[in-house]
């Protein structure tokens, strides 16, 4: 048999196997059960998302000799013929081709005739906008006064360009552009049944590349089974679609994370290898900028993402001012690309903007030791605004005594009970971002003159990368001062973490304030004389720092 293409394959042939579009599909439906169809419907909307589709189907259940509820058999003599496009009661017109008035009133000479075969003579107008005005006028008429065995369907992309007169007489419907969810969706369902083996990545890659069309969507996944040889791969269509992977934007935003502009640029050496679309690249930097801004505020929202554990580490290791940044100069950056010398020297620059204007976090902050002149000081906060209810408070820790001589002397400050305390480990190694978080969810199991082995929480595997984790060894080593090699097992863990240490003594500190200011006389006073009440949510420790 020859081949048929997807998009043709698996278009719709009743209500049920619409993708998207469902407040169509209600109204329609209903109006069929209840016996209540108007006697012409205007179907607009972009390419591809279901217009003449959904008007063969509704010609279909109008004729059908056999029709569940409201959904043609798909069985009868009616069904099949107009599924292979030779029902002779359906008139499909191209109105791009008979624009002439001429032609439409040889069109509707035959509307005063009846069926031949069906209940209905169905009278289905592709592209109607493209009709000349003596064209619509014509039309219009048979609108006006149409005669009862008689329907029409008009499809067109362009419905600014349709008199009001004709607009007025049709019940219109508009049709939404498809999420990439439910393109990704149906390209899935339509792979699994054509025994395609295929990688959730390529399929993400092609629902986005689709711009809402289910059909442009189709025509790329035929395109990229022929390119791949059969298996769809992340790669393949990347290269496919002139487009790169997400594996580099995630390593870009780990980097800033980190604040490491050797490790961005090295992310950039490695685009470059591809000769990117960087426009393409930066859509893709904001689109995950907008995964996490969400992960920050909503992180039920996306854990159903594949994902979505990526996006919720880089979501703790970033502030939500920092995403916010980043987002703001990306979407500016996409205009200055076009005027910089080379494309790659422009996202680069982009790339640096954004660590030039990190505002410095508390943790990636340069320590402040406080000495007897000098006590420890009130940080204030990035933006400069005081925050209501309670300041933040930031308190430096100067290191011990002994760890201080040793220090100076050029000699490693850690004995060996030093040494086995993970968490004043990590602190002492000053990590931020990625690395940091992926110490603070390990125990420590050994540490010997050369090695040290760590297990990391099975939940936290996904920051488990290479680069992080040599992060962490140089780390290690920078305190020891002596070569140590790394190795980090997941496993489950018989002891507390310290990111769970930390966890709960900030819940413990979050009680405390929030007795401390329920129990204050100021606060009780407030509340008897004005009726005051405490806002949920607004009480926060003096150590509190947003996540």
């Amino acid at each position: 048999m020859l081949y048929q293409a997807l998009a043709r394959k698996w278009r719709p042939h009743n209500f049920t196997e619409v993708v998207g579009q469902e407040h169509v599909v209600k109204a329609l439906t209903h109006a069929l059960e209840a016996g209540r169809m108007h006697h012409a419907y205007l179907f607009t909307g972009t390419r591809g998302v279901g217009k003449t589709t959904l008007a063969r189907i509704l010609a279909k259940a109008l004729n059908c000799e056999d029709r569940q509820g409201a959904n043609p058999c798909g069985r009868c003599l009616i069904c099949r013929e107009v599924d292979e496009g030779r029902f002779i009661d359906l008139i499909e017109v191209d109105a791009a081709s008979r624009t002439k008035v001429e032609d439409t009133r040889d069109l509707l000479d035959n509307v005063q005739y009846a069926p031949n075969q069906g209940r209905y003579k169905v009278y289905l107008i592709d592209e109607v906008h493209m009709l000349s005005g003596h064209s619509f006028n014509a039309l219009l008429k048979t609108l006006e006064e149409p005669p009862p065995h008689v329907k029409f369907l008009l499809a067109t992309t362009d419905p600014q360009k349709i008199p009001v007169t004709v607009l007025s007489r049709c019940l219109q419907f508009n049709l939404k552009r498809l999420t990439p969810e439910q393109i990704r969706a149906q390209m899935a369902q339509i792979l699994a049944s054509e025994s395609i083996d295929f990688e959730p990545a390529a399929t993400k890659a092609l629902a986005r590349a689709a711009q809402g069309s289910m059909r442009d969507g189709l025509s790329l996944l035929d395109q990229a089974i022929a390119h791949c040889g059969g298996r769809l791969t992340n790669t393949g269509v990347s290269a496919m679609l002139g487009t790169v992977s997400r594996e580099p934007v995630y390593g870009a935003l780990e980097a800033l994370a980190e604040s490491r502009a050797d490790e961005l640029l090295a992310v950039s050496a490695t685009l470059a290898e591809f000769s990117p679309d960087y426009q393409d690249v930066v859509q893709q930097l904001l689109a995950i900028l907008h995964q996490i801004a969400i992960a920050q505020f909503a992180p039920d929202a996306i854990r159903q993402d594949d994902e979505a554990e990526r996006v919720l580490t880089l979501a703790r290791c970033l502030t939500p001012e920092d995403t916010q940044l980043y987002y703001q100069i990306a979407l500016q950056g996409q205009k200055d690309l076009q005027l910089a010398p080379d494309p790659r020297d422009g996202f680069e620059m982009l790339l640096l903007r954004m660590l030039a204007f990190r505002p410095h976090s508390a943790e990636a902050a340069p320590r402040i030791v406080p000495t007897a002149a000098a006590p420890a000081m009130r940080a204030p906060s990035d933006t400069g605004i005081r925050e209501p209810h309670r300041a933040r408070e930031v308190t430096r820790q100067a290191p011990p005594p002994a760890a201080a001589e040793a220090s100076s002397s050029g000699a490693s400050p850690w004995t060996t009970s030093d040494a086995l305390n993970w968490p004043r480990m990590i602190e002492a190694m000053r990590l931020a971002g990625m690395t940091r978080q992926l110490a603070s969810h390990c125990v420590l199991r050994t540490l010997t003159e050369h090695a040290c082995e760590l297990a990391l929480d099975p939940r936290q595997a996904q920051i488990h990368t290479p680069t992080v984790t040599s992060n962490l060894e140089t780390a290690l080593q920078k305190l020891l001062g002596r070569p140590i090699k790394l190795t980090i097992r997941c496993e489950s863990l018989d002891a507390e973490t310290p990111a769970a240490a930390d966890q709960r003594a900030q819940i413990e500190r979050q009680r405390e304030a929030e007795l401390e200011i329920e129990n204050d006389a100021t606060v009780h006073a407030l509340k008897d004389m004005f009726g005051a009440q405490i806002v949920a949510g607004s009480t926060r420790p003096l150590d509190h720092t947003e996540p």
